[in-house]
Order: C-alpha cells, then sequence, then structure tokens
C-alpha cells in the first residue's frame, strides 16, 4: 500500500497529475476540490494516496487531505461505486458537502453528478448515512479561493484551456455535449483550464 507520496509537480492535467520523487514520475488522478489547491508546477507537494490494484492496471488517487481520501473509502464500498465515480463525486461537491447532501437525503443534488442515478443516489444516503455519523469536518473548501491561482501556467493558449476543460469533464463522466454547453455559459478567454473546470462543474451541479 502506497500511503502518500511527496514530491515535485511536474504537469498538471485535470484530473491527473505527475509527481517526480528521484527521478520516478508517479501519475496520480486527483478529485478537482483537491486540484484546485495544487501549487505551481516546478514546487514540491505531497499527497495522500490510495493505491488501486486491478488485473489491467494500476491506479494511483491523490488528495490533499486524510479526510478526502477517508471519505473515498467509504465511498468505493457502496454497491456500484468504484474510484472512477467516487472521483467525480468528490470532483462535484467537497467531502463536507457530500456529508450535508447525505445528512439532508438530499438525493436530488447527488443525481446532479455524472454517473449518478437515482437509485445510486438513494443507495448511496442509505449505506453512507451510518458510516459518517463520526465524520468530522476537513477545512472546507471555499469559492474564496482565486479563480487564478498560482498553479497555473499564464502562457496557456484559450483554445487549449477550453480542449484541456472538455476533456477533464469527460473524464470526470460528463458526456461531450454537457461538458460543451457548460463551458459554453462560462467561458473566457482569460480563464484558465482549471478556471473553467471549476466553474463548468458549478453550471453542472
Amino acid at each position: 500500500m502506497i500511503g502518500h507520496i511527496q514530491g515535485v509537480l511536474t504537469s498538471k492535467q485535470p484530473p491527473e497529475v505527475v509527481l517526480d520523487v528521484q527521478g520516478v514520475g508517479y501519475e496520480i488522478q486527483l478529485p478537482m476540490t483537491c486540484f484546485y489547491q495544487l501549487p505551481a508546477v516546478g514546487e514540491t507537494i505531497k499527497l495522500i494516496t490510495h493505491f488501486v490494484v486491478r488485473e489491467d492496471a494500476q491506479l494511483l488517487y491523490g488528495f490533499i487531505s486524510s479526510s478526502e481520501r477517508s471519505l473515498f473509502r467509504l465511498l468505493i464500498k457502496t454497491q456500484g461505486v468504484g474510484p472512477k465515480l467516487a472521483l467525480a463525486i468528490l470532483s462535484g461537491m467537497s467531502a463536507d458537502e457530500f456529508v450535508v447532501a447525505v445528512n439532508q437525503n438530499d438525493v436530488s443534488r447527488l443525481v446532479k453528478l455524472p454517473g449518478v442515478g437515482k437509485k445510486t443516489a438513494e443507495r448511496l444516503v442509505i449505506e453512507m448515512r451510518d458510516r459518517l455519523k463520526d465524520w468530522q469536518p476537513a477545512t472546507p473548501f471555499t469559492d474564496n479561493a482565486p479563480l487564478d491561482n498560482q498553479g497555473t501556467d499564464a502562457r496557456e493558449h484559450p483554445a487549449d484551456a477550453r480542449a484541456d476543460a472538455v476533456s477533464a469533464l469527460q473524464a470526470l463522466g460528463y458526456k461531450e455535449n454537457q461538458a460543451e454547453k457548460a463551458l459554453q455559459k462560462v467561458y473566457s478567454a482569460e480563464h484558465n483550464s482549471e478556471t473553467l473546470i471549476r466553474l463548468a462543474l458549478k453550471q453542472l451541479s
């Protein structure tokens, strides 16, 4: 089991990053709520990780805090929820927002997430309620964070930013037409890909 990785952030391609650890590059997928908090490329960062071994792949999922990883692990214990869907859920809302939705039986909020139908949302509410009874809130993700943070490459071309945003949203489970429609509402040539993804996810939630 790989519990955490500390290294130099060499690549950011939502929802995946590459960390260089003594010459070895580790590809790690993060929920977007964690992605927004990353430093600039070239900086050193420590990520809490969850390692998944499948017949056809070995995958690393990364988180800023242990509480986010704990929720991810609780999510994938739910029937019908795998790592990809759990990543999408934690990209569409923060860990604490998800806990609130479960405690308030807010099925309508959950079904807006990609890959979460009504039955899955109802199952999440039922199964997760008991698992989350002792939940300790993490530092909440808020909209006070700057839209264009230091982790952004200022040289990113607007067309590339939009294409990267579409690709990231599709990786999170949204259909291309859904991604394009959401981006059309929030697009600005001044926004980088991370900002576009963040704003688009608000439209889709």
